[in-house]
């Protein structure tokens, strides 16, 4: 996979119409489909990358094709290097520190927070998990020291936290071993 430089998302309230948007935006222009699948309740996740100027075209093309079926969109610029093995299941992490959750109402916004975070302290992304079984709701997790972790996570909410979208941040400073475990696992 090339160097992604920004991503895109599009989300919509209908998974026919959100196959037919899904072929609209990358037929648009020159960007790579990183995901597209359905979501709890009956919605469409849309999610694209390439530069700037490709992945915005066809953002505004997705929600032209959505028509009244678009529910939400981001263009996320310089993203950064650890969002897309966060969101493949790919991330390389051995040891796991202090744990730090942030979960949220809209697939968007995770990404945001979890950009935000990972750019705000030295953290490691264990998981983004957008929505597929979580009634639409999506939540990330990352490791790190404690005040890595807490500066992060704060960093993340407060970026989200404006818009209503926030449902939970925590933040376990000693996790237990089989907790370690288990997120290693997933």
């Amino acid at each position: 996979m090339s160097t992604i430089t920004t991503l895109g998302l599009v989300e919509l309230n209908s998974v026919a119409k959100g196959i037919l948007t899904c072929d609209t935006m990358v037929k648009k222009a020159d960007v790579e489909l990183i995901e597209a699948y359905p979501v709890c309740p009956g919605k469409y996740v849309i999610i694209i990358s390439g530069d700037v100027a490709a992945v915005e075209n066809a953002v505004h093309a997705g929600i032209a094709a959505a028509e009244s079926n678009f529910i939400d969109q981001m263009v996320l610029p310089r993203v950064h290097d650890q969002i897309i093995p966060g969101l493949l299941g790919t991330s390389q992490i051995l040891d796991i520190q202090a744990i730090g959750i942030l979960e949220t109402f809209s697939v968007a916004s995770t990404l945001i927070a979890a950009d935000t975070s990972l750019k705000a302290s030295h953290v490691h992304i264990l998981e983004i998990r957008l929505a597929k079984g979580l009634g639409g709701k999506s939540f990330f997790t990352i490791t790190g020291t404690v005040a890595n972790v807490t500066a992060a996570i704060e960093a993340g909410s407060h970026i989200i936290a404006k818009d209503g979208i926030l449902v939970n941040k925590e933040i376990i400073p000693d996790p237990h071993p089989s907790l370690k475990q288990q997120l290693l696992e997933w």
